[in-house]
């Protein structure tokens, strides 16, 4: 038998939509579980209580008990750093390896790997998110050095909701980004079921999609010395960068 690869996954409470699609985005491998720790998180806004949902202290707990399971990797499969800032996750990954020895990344940290290796100049995005945390998100990729050549997002607060949003409004959101032009697209929400469309808006738009699920389960099967290319079905990311 293989040596186990053990993917430890940081999980916003009230999401029920990264569990199943990471758990099925690693199906065919193996050798390879994910892990799940939750922490609460039931709105996305800018108001202080829910910035306070992603306080270091209740995030590390949840780190801490996943150690417990050796995880090889421990990632925060969320995009709170699109409207808080980067360097949020960045101080977050070195509080999680230093507490629990274990290399750390977040979805947010993965994206933005792919996007500066994969040389992409204009970004389209899409996300539920509301106005003002769109904008947030718009302005911290400016300041990265990729600007946004369209966006769209359907003004929802409530993070149970985003899981509710249809393949048929998902569609149509990155079909308009895609008319713009951008290098790539990406969709922002680990509670958004859009990865199980990626191959097929890819085919349809000629565009490279990323998912925040997928980007994190790309960036941990990377960590933990797996090879993302035997991932297939769900994207050209996987195939694209292989290590």
């Amino acid at each position: 038998m293989s040596k186990r690869i053990l993917l430890g996954m940081l999980t916003p409470s009230s999401n029920t939509v990264l569990e199943p699609v990471t758990q099925a985005m690693v199906a065919a491998l193996p050798e390879v579980s994910a892990h799940f720790g939750r922490f609460r998180v039931t709105e996305i806004a800018l108001s202080d209580q829910a910035l306070g949902q992603f306080d270091d202290g209740e995030i590390l707990r949840a780190a801490e008990l996943l150690a417990d399971a050796k995880v090889d990797v421990i990632a925060w499969n969320g995009t709170s750093s699109g409207w808080l800032g980067f360097e949020a996750d960045e101080r977050l990954c070195r509080r999680i390896t230093e507490a629990t020895g274990i290399p750390a990344t977040t979805s947010m940290l993965a994206l933005n790997e792919i996007l500066a290796r994969t040389g992409v100049r204009q970004l389209g995005l899409v996300t539920p998110y509301l106005d003002d945390v769109q904008a947030r998100i718009v302005g911290n990729y400016a300041a990265l050095g990729f600007p946004c050549a369209a966006e769209r997002h359907l003004g929802l607060r409530d993070n149970f909701s985003f899981s509710e949003v249809s393949a048929a409004t998902l569609h149509g959101m990155v079909r308009e980004v895609a008319a713009a032009g951008p290098d790539a697209i990406a969709v922002v929400c680990t509670n958004l079921r859009a990865a199980p469309l990626v191959a097929a808006l890819e085919a349809e738009t000629g565009l490279p999609v990323y998912d925040t699920i997928a980007t994190v389960v790309w960036k941990s099967l990377v960590m933990a010395g797996a090879d993302p290319g035997r991932v297939q079905g769900w994207g050209g990311l996987f195939q694209a960068l292989r290590g």
